[in-house]
């Protein structure tokens, strides 16, 4: 199906609601009450011909289906990275130099300090075994974290376009000042500020901890904290003693993961704010004649709210010709009966 054709086929579809939507005084006449729209309203479907259709612009984005960062697949990977390393290097313990204390708290202690890159220095591999097994460890521990930020990405990623989305949804009830206020939230605003509040915590636990239990100076404990959380590890000043090690183990992990974790909400809060600031310009812009003739897909010298999201979309960069193209003849395909629109005969048609 060529883009022309595609673009006819949604138009149609888009002015069929139309005309439903005209048919519904509530829907037409009614305006929705500032802080809310009654779901009623927005997701009650219409009947045409036996057929229950759909309104053009449904509230499809749930608060509770919004991206949300998975851990567990993560903590699973770490799990069996951390269990496989300390076993590891618990069994080849005897090609380790350093300062030792119990041969299981240090093979775990080595494998944090080896993947969050910390190296300290305390304990180091002194044989070629050893030393081509952390090789291979500190790679794996790499592409771990290369998972876990590239999880972090998918998920501000997906959080801007659910934003777009939901704000060129809210366009035809609200205005651009009303729509930065409802999707305004700060939500992002209070998880980094409690991720930097838990990191804050773990820096004074782990300096009050190697001042009293690892009997270094307030300076040097300061310092060693800062070392280890940025990972820069200089290793003069390390954690020495069995108790230390134990709590460095959990510490050492959860003040890295926090740091990070601080920083990735940064990122999202600066680019909800970019991404805002951006949808408030291209809603708030008034439409010149040149957009008009762009935005009237199907040239009958009206815009449709179907043809005016497509565009504002495009005009965002968030969809282009291939994207509607490849999404009708996915349309067309199951659209058994060729009515322009889906039903449930469609979808159960044996064929699919």
């Amino acid at each position: 199906m060529g883009s022309n054709e595609a673009q006819q086929l949604l138009l149609s579809n888009s002015m069929e609601h139309s005309h439903l939507n005209e048919k519904s005084d509530l829907l037409q006449r009614r305006r929705p009450r500032r802080g809310g729209t009654s779901e009623t309203d927005i997701n009650m479907p219409q009947e045409q011909n036996g057929v229950l259709q759909t309104p053009l612009l449904p509230q499809c984005i749930d608060e509770k289906q919004e991206a949300e960062f998975n851990f567990r697949p993560v903590f699973l990977c770490l799990a069996a990275y951390l269990g496989t390393g300390t076993l590891c290097f618990f069994l080849a313990s005897y090609q380790i130099q350093g300062i030792k204390t119990n041969g299981f708290l240090d093979a775990l202690y080595f494998c944090v300090v080896t993947m969050t890159t910390v190296g300290y220095g305390d304990l180091v591999p002194n044989s070629t075994i050893a030393k081509l097994l952390a090789c291979i460890y500190v790679f794996a521990g790499m592409a771990l974290g290369g998972l876990i930020l590239s999880k972090a990405a998918d998920y501000i990623v997906e959080k801007e376009e659910i934003f777009v989305v939901k704000a060129m949804h809210k366009a035809e009830k609200f205005g651009p000042e009303e729509i930065s206020k409802e999707l305004g939230t700060n939500k992002t605003k209070y998880k980094f500020v409690l991720a930097a509040s838990i990191f804050l915590v773990l820096m004074i636990v782990g300096t009050v901890f190697l001042y009293f239990i690892e009997k270094l100076d307030f300076v040097d404990a300061l310092y060693c904290v800062c070392s280890t959380v940025t990972t820069l590890g200089y290793g003069d000043k390390s954690f020495s003693t069995a108790a230390g090690r134990t709590f460095a183990v959990f510490w050492i992990l959860s003040s890295t993961i926090c740091l990070a974790q601080s920083f990735a909400y940064l990122a999202e809060l600066y680019t909800e704010d970019r991404q805002r600031s951006l949808v408030k310009m291209v809603l708030a812009r008034k439409l010149s004649l040149r957009d008009l003739e762009a935005a009237d897909l199907d040239g009958d010298k009206a815009v449709s709210a179907a043809e005016f999201v497509v565009y504002k979309l495009k005009e965002m960069g968030k969809i282009n010709q291939e994207d509607i193209t490849a999404v009708m003849e996915i349309f067309r395909k199951l659209d058994f009966d060729q009515s322009g629109t889906l039903t449930e005969a469609d979808i159960r048609n044996p064929e699919f």
